[in-house]
């Protein structure tokens, strides 16, 4: 199970237009990274890598934990997107991580944040850095995330 807890500075998460949108803005949330979400996401892509699902193995690599995907921790950049910043008018055009540090699940509840860098009149496109950091406020990914933001309703 995810465990969603969402911590905000506006008062209509999720359902910004392009126009309320103003650079400085900032979303976060924290997600909880389980043996069960490991699971799943080995059902869903198939990436049967040892460091990911064997223990003796990542410990064998000098890991004292098996290595959370960097793939699933980035994921959730879908939902600080899709659901906090702007929410239900996105449209992600692009994303570049930096996996700073190994993930663990024992690093869980993580924190993703973003913040409004740049806006694009042209093409109705935010730049948002994105941060996650684990439970002792360590950066773990960084990066950056170009939003295209749709018309609203």
């Amino acid at each position: 199970m995810i465990l969603y807890t969402h911590t905000h500075t506006h008062t209509h998460t999720g359902i910004y237009t392009f126009r309320d949108i103003k650079v400085g803005m900032e979303e976060s949330f924290s997600v909880e990274i389980t043996e069960e979400t490991m699971n799943k996401f080995l059902e869903i892509t198939g990436d049967s890598n040892p460091l990911h699902n064997n223990l003796t193995y990542a410990k064998s690599k000098g890991y004292e934990e098996k290595v959370v995907y960097g793939m699933l921790t980035s994921s959730f950049l879908s939902t600080l997107a899709g659901v906090y910043l702007p929410g239900k008018y996105s449209l992600i055009h692009s994303v570049e991580v930096i996996f700073k540090k190994p993930v663990f699940i024992s690093d869980s509840p993580l924190t993703v944040k973003g913040k409004v860098t740049e806006i694009n009149d042209n093409f109705k496109q935010i730049t948002i850095n994105v941060s996650i950091f684990n439970k002792n406020q360590e950066k773990v990914l960084r990066g950056i995330m170009k939003v295209g933001v749709l018309d609203g309703e």
